[in-house]
Order: C-alpha cells, then structure tokens, then sequence
C-alpha cells in the first residue's frame, strides 16, 4: 500500500524523536542538554496533540483523549520524568499511525469501487470519435466503447457483441457475454469487442454515480456500538480526571507519603485512562466490515445498518426479480386447430406492437423474423388483452374477459403462469402459458436464511394466488400474500415493523413499485443490477449483483463485524480497568502504561481488520 504524505510525515516525526531520545540517554551527557533534547523531541512528536487539546478547550470540549495526553505528558514533565513524556506522546503517535494504515486498507476495498468511475466517453461525429466528458453526453447518444475502456453511460448496444467485466460493479468474477439488444450499465470493463451504444440516461442518473455515491456516503449512519462509545466517553473521560485528582490528592493528606509519588501515580492512571482503542476499534471495525461487504457486490450505505442486518429476524420479499428472474418466457403451448409454432406466431403478430413484457416474451419464442405488414389493425383493451387484424381476421390473444368478449370458452390449463388465450373470427385456437423462472439461488436463500435463525421468510406479490403459491411452495417460504397493490404492500410491512418492533425487518425488492416499502421497512435492500432506480435510492443496502445469497452474506459479515467490535469493546475495557487499578496502587510505571495503552489499541486494530477478510464467509 503506497502510505499518504501525512502518514510519511508522521513516520518522520516518530524517527526524529527516536534518534533525539537515544541521543539524550548518550553516557555523560549534561542534564541541560538531556533536559533540552527530550524537549524538543516532545514537540515534534506531540505538538499537534497538545495544540488539538487547546483547540477542543477553546470550543468547550474540556475532556477528549488529546486533553488526557497532554495533562499526563505535561505532569510528567513537572516531576521530570522528561523520557516517559517524550515516550507516551510517541507511542501514542505510533498507535495512531497503526491506525490510519488500518483504515486505508479497509478503505481500499471500499475505494476499488472508484476505479469504475469513467474517464470519457468516445461520441462517433463525421466518422471520428470524438472524447467528451461523460458529464456532457445527452440521453439518447450513441457511444463507442472499445476493448480497454469502461462503460461510461447505461444503455442498450445497438450493434456489437463483447465480454464484459462486471467485478467491481457485481462482485462476480466471471466475465459476461452481451452483444446487440442487450443493456450494458456504466462501470463495467469491456474486454474484447467494440461496442455502439445508445445512452439511456445522463452520467448523473448512471449506475456508476449512483454507486459512487453510495460509497462516498458509507459511514454516515452510525451503528448503535459507535454511539455506545461516544456516550461511554462523555462520562468516562470526566470521570478519570476526577479521580486522578483525587487521587493526586486525598491519599497523601489521609495516610501521608510524599506528594510527587502519588501526583506520579495519577499521571500514570491519566496515561493509562486513554480509551484510544475503543475510540479507534469500533468504527474501524464497522468500516472494515462494509468493505469486506463491498468485495461481495453488497453496498452498505451505514453502519446502522450492518449491525441491524445482524439482528434480523424476518426476511420478506418481493417476488418478481426477487426471487424470479423477472424474464418471462413461453413454458407451454395448448394447440387446438393449429401447430403450435402457428398459434406462437400468430399471438406474436396479435403483440408485435406491445412494449408489455409478456407480448416480448411471445415474439422471442417465435424465433422468426414477423411481418407487421400482416397487422392492419390493433387495439389494445386495458386488463383483458390485444385484437388485432391479421391477414383480413380478427384475432384475439388475452385473458378469459376477452374470450368471452369474443364469444369463446377457453380451455382450462392446470400449468402455472399467465394464460394468453388465442382465438381467431370467434374460434378458440388454444393458449399459450408464460410463467417467471426462478433465480437458482432462491431456493438455497431461503434454507439458509431458516438455518442461521431468520424466524420468518414472507413473500409479497401483486401477482396471481395460484402464481404465487407455485413459487412459495418451490422455494419453501414460510408464508405469502398475492394480488397485492403496492400500497397493501407497505401496509403490510407497517403492521409487520409495529408487531416486531424489537427485531428488524428486512423487506428485498427491485421494482420501482417496491420503493416505498423498501423505504418503509428498518432495513430496506435493493436488487441493484436489474433495480429500478427509485428502488435502488431507497434500499439500506443494495445488492449488485442480484443474488439472493447476497442477503445470506451480508447477515454473515454483519454478525461477524458485531461479534469483532464487542470483543475489542469487552477486551479494550478489561485490560484498560485492570491497568488503572494497577496504576493506582503503584504497581506498573509510566512505561507501562504507555506500552499497555498502545499494545491494547494495535490488538484492537488488528482484530477489527479480520471484518474485511470475507472470502469463506458462508462457510463459517
């Protein structure tokens, strides 16, 4: 890791004051000159801290670690343990610098992300390319992209075919394939071919800013430990003052003994007092847990929220994109009077002007090029389906409504899915069943959702009950609700959020329908990849990649994280509360003190770094 300028800086200023602290305890040196070097050497090396503790004092903030520091290393110098001042200022400097280390690493796993940010985007004018911010280019713009460079801009390839690298952006290690017709969203690396792309939005509104600026914002939400800890320091901090004075104080007037003994004994307890490795470990563990997050395609927009999704108890879902792929296709054809690629092709012209996902479906299963020349007619009748005129006959393709507005009974069908009936001139044709697949992860989510305590598992769909059943049974969740508007949805999760009011709930879901209860619920997590924009805006957490294991994962990381901050919480207080009842009673020294403080403060940092290290973690 290339170290940052201040940190070179502080590196300097510790050397420097090494080397004048050897050179003070050169033999036979006069004590005018001991006295001097280590004066200077305390400058160097703790200057900022005692001009932050007078800065603090001057806003009103009178007990913060800077002020414990400067009170002890100034004390220690009264009573002219002038080495011990220089020590505790320098080993304080040299946890600190432990510390801004620690914290770059976990940084950079958050920072990788940065790199997806586009330099330029390539604009074909007269047949040259032409570079431009991507800030400048307008929606419906044709770009080029070519092997090498990032994906400015969302949008849908009009002519080309590639490999793209979508890790940063998904988490996903394999590269993948797209080519004319597919979406491409910015960020993502292409590898081998030379894309033409049609902007679908400006830079602004792209992938690539939205999860730029979710991890710029990452750590504004504090976790409930982190206020722990500001809360512990407000009445912590006074406290040991108090009692060093007293302690400076009281025992030589009641039992007598010399007073520069026990003021020596309350500087050491002041050393010894400095909660540097609760005030460095806890955020720093948090951090380094949504880091680790990040390596696995799950963005954490606070830690709040980390530690929230350690604690969740009821998982409920959205069905579509959720926990199905949210691509329909034809599952299957019931022909009556025609073959079924006859009836597909007839029910894909009846569609061939229909933007609905369903009428997309019909005309892919067709695999043949359509002849809209044919269609002299269209009608579109909200709720019930298409008529069409198609080589001078009337053709219907719709639910049971429109057969019946037809005149035509429809055949049952005991095949779950969406039923698109077919009739032509008032004779029934047969139909054709469109149905969602599910995800492959779905399946194991749920299982190891149940296996890791989560109580309940709860679907939510607008869909049909027998749609939604099929899929819940597929899935073994525990319960679901079907035909829901998005307003009963988020009725629903309000009852949820008052009825388990103790316990989180964590609602996951991608449409743009989903947005509000994704806001509603205490943890709202987002499908990113295939997300809509106002879900994505919404969610608490946003899982790039679209895998449902992801949530699996990030309960994992969290519980792992909590687990990492109350144990240096617990160790960090221990060893801390032991030292000062040691330092009162004379039993260490300043020396150890110092080392005691900081060896507590670079094992806390260490043991929060392990919340990065997220490779196994489903296995642990």
């Amino acid at each position: 890791m290339v170290m940052e300028r201040e940190q070179k800086i502080k590196v300097i200023r510790i050397i420097t004051s090494i080397v004048l602290l050897m050179v003070a305890y050169t033999p036979a040196i006069p004590e005018e000159i001991h006295i001097g070097l280590c004066a200077i050497a305390y400058v160097i090396i703790g200057a900022d801290i005692v001009y932050a503790a007078l800065r603090n004092l001057c806003k009103g903030q009178f007990f913060d670690e800077n002020f414990l520091m400067t009170i002890a290393t100034v004390g220690a110098f009264a009573i002219g343990e002038y080495p011990e001042a220089v020590a505790v200022m320098m080993f304080y400097q040299i946890g600190e610098l432990f510390s801004d280390i620690a914290v770059e690493r976990s940084r950079a796993s958050i920072a990788a992300l940065m790199d997806i940010r586009p330099d330029y985007a390539n604009i074909e004018k007269e047949g040259n390319l032409t570079r431009v911010s991507p800030s400048d280019v307008p929606v419906g713009s044709i770009i080029v992209v070519k092997p090498g460079e990032k994906i400015p801009l969302d949008g849908k390839i009009i002519s080309g075919s590639t490999t793209l690298d979508t890790a940063a952006l998904t988490g996903e290690s394999l590269p993948r394939e797209v080519s004319e017709g597919d979406t491409v969203i910015s960020g993502s690396l292409n590898l081998t071919g030379v894309l033409h792309i049609r902007t679908s939005g400006t830079f602004g509104e792209s992938t690539v800013a939205k999860i730029l600026d979710l991890v710029e914002n990452a750590d504004t939400g504090k976790a409930k430990s982190e206020k722990f800890i500001t809360r512990f320091a407000h009445y912590y901090t006074p406290a040991v003052v108090a009692v060093a004075a007293l302690l400076a104080l009281v025992p030589p007037l009641i039992v007598g003994g010399e007073w520069l003994v026990w003021l020596n004994r309350s500087l050491i307890f002041l050393v010894i007092s400095c909660p540097c490795a609760l005030v460095v470990s806890v955020p720093l563990t948090f951090f380094a847990g949504i880091g680790g997050a990040s390596r696995k395609g799950i963005l954490v927009k606070g830690s709040n929220y980390l530690e929230m999704m350690a604690h969740i108890k009821t998982v409920v879902f959205d069905k579509t994109g959720t926990l199905t792929r949210g691509n329909f296709s034809v599952t299957a054809t019931h022909s009556q009077m025609l073959s079924e690629h006859e009836l597909i092709e007839l029910a894909a012209l009846a569609e061939s002007f229909s933007d609905h996902p369903l009428s997309a479906s019909i005309r892919d299963a067709c695999n043949l090029p359509l002849d809209k020349t044919r269609v002299t007619g269209y009608e579109n009748i909200a709720g019930e389906g298409i008529v069409a005129m198609i080589d001078n006959r009337k053709v219907y393709a719709g639910n049971e409504k429109l057969m019946s507005r037809a005149g035509v009974t429809p055949r049952s069908c005991k095949k779950t899915g969406t039923i698109v009936n077919v009739a032509v001139d008032s004779v029934y044709m047969g139909h054709i069943v469109v149905s969602d697949t599910l995800k492959p992860q779905s399946v194991e989510t749920i299982a190891r959702l149940k296996a890791s305590g989560v109580g309940k598992t709860i679907m939510l769909t607008g869909d049909r009950s027998d749609v939604a059943k099929d899929i819940a049974g597929k899935v073994n969740i525990d319960e679901f609700h079907a035909e829901l508007l998005p307003i009963d949805k988020v009725r629903f999760v309000e009852a949820l959020c008052k009825e388990h009011a103790r316990s989180p709930i964590a609602f996951v879901g991608d449409g743009i329908n989903d947005a509000p209860v994704i806001k509603l619920a205490d943890i709202g997590i987002a499908m990113g990849a295939v997300g809509s924009d106002a879900a994505i805006e919404a969610a608490d957490i946003v899982l790039m990649n679209d895998n449902p294991m992801n949530i699996v994962e990030g309960m994992m990381i969290a519980r792992k994280t909590l687990s990492i901050v109350k144990q240096n919480i617990v160790f960090a207080i221990g060893i801390k509360l032991l030292m000062l009842l040691l330092g009162a009673l004379g039993v260490v020294n300043m020396w150890a003190a110092v080392f005691a403080d900081v060896g507590v403060t670079i094992l806390a940092i260490l043991n929060a770094l392990r919340s990065i290290r997220v490779s196994n973690v489903l296995k642990q």
